[in-house]
Parts: C-alpha cells; sequence; structure tokens
C-alpha cells in the first residue's frame, strides 16, 4: 500500500513539475519555445502591471517562478537526465517578469524589454555565459536568465532615461 502512494505521490509531482518547467505546456511549441515563454510572460503580464499593486503581484510571480521553477527544473532535468533542456521556459518566464516588474509601464518599453531580454538570454552576455557553462544545475539555469533579466532591466532604464532628457 505504501508502495502505491509513494508511486502515485511521485507520478503526481514529476507531472506537476513537467507542467510548471514547460510553462504550462509552452515549451512544446515546436520553433523558438524560450521566445514563446517569454512573450506569453509579457503579454499576461501587461493587465497584471496595469493594476494597482500590480508591480507587487508580478513581483511574487516572479519569485515564485523562480522558486517553483527551480523545483520544478531540477525535478524534470532528474527525469530526463538532460541540463537545460530547450522545453523547459520557466526560467525565461521568469526572467522576463522580473524585468517587467522594473519596467515602465509604456508599450514601447515594455516590447523593447522583450526584445532586450530574449537577446540577452540568447546571447548569454557575462557572467550568464559562465554561469550556463559552470552551474549545470537547476539553478544554473534559472540564474543565467536573471542575469539577463538585470541586463535587460539597466538598458531599458537608460533608453528610457535618455529618451526623456
Amino acid at each position: 500500500m505504501n508502495r502505491f502512494f509513494f508511486s502515485l505521490r511521485h507520478y503526481f509531482f514529476t507531472h506537476i513539475a513537467k507542467l510548471i518547467a514547460t510553462g504550462l505546456g509552452i515549451g512544446y511549441f515546436p520553433k523558438a519555445p524560450g521566445t514563446w515563454g517569454s512573450m506569453i510572460a509579457a503579454v499576461s503580464a501587461w493587465p497584471i502591471a496595469q493594476q494597482s499593486n500590480g508591480r507587487v503581484f508580478l513581483l511574487i510571480t516572479a519569485i515564485l517562478a523562480t522558486g517553483l521553477g527551480t523545483w520544478a527544473t531540477w525535478i524534470y532535468i532528474e527525469n530526463t537526465g538532460t541540463h537545460d533542456p530547450e522545453v523547459v521556459v520557466i526560467d525565461e518566464m521568469a526572467g522576463q517578469w522580473l524585468t517587467l516588474v522594473f519596467c515602465p509601464l509604456n508599450p514601447m518599453y515594455w516590447w523593447l524589454a522583450f526584445i532586450i531580454f530574449r537577446f540577452a538570454d540568447i546571447v548569454k552576455i557575462f557572467p550568464a555565459n559562465w554561469i550556463d557553462h559552470n552551474m549545470r544545475s537547476p539553478i544554473g539555469v534559472i540564474l543565467d536568465d536573471l542575469v539577463a533579466s538585470t541586463y535587460t532591466t539597466l538598458l531599458v532604464w537608460l533608453c528610457f532615461f535618455l529618451d526623456y532628457s
């Protein structure tokens, strides 16, 4: 009986982790799943950020995506034996949400943040490239996107200040 419940629990948590890691299945989109994950994150964040306390909710979402995403990625990697699989997009979603918490609430800057984040995530500017190559763990999978988020936020604000000075 205990083995039955263990198997049921393992099955349940494995599938929940897979859903979280793949961004509710967005990671299975046929082309550029990371870009799709970032785009879905950006589009879903816009109406949230416009509400009162929306930025707080968006920050909580980014923190939860980072924490749960690390756990889910760990389970996914453990079950598949792959490092940073393409279908895992919760890292892109967490990074994009974190960027948008600090992004000016303006459609132009919102899309600029999306484009810069995708560029920074793909190119992996130092230390993101070091993290990607040396931290072969779920923390590394998530952390390189948070570094890309930091670069993106700084560049978006630089553009904002140059635009308004």
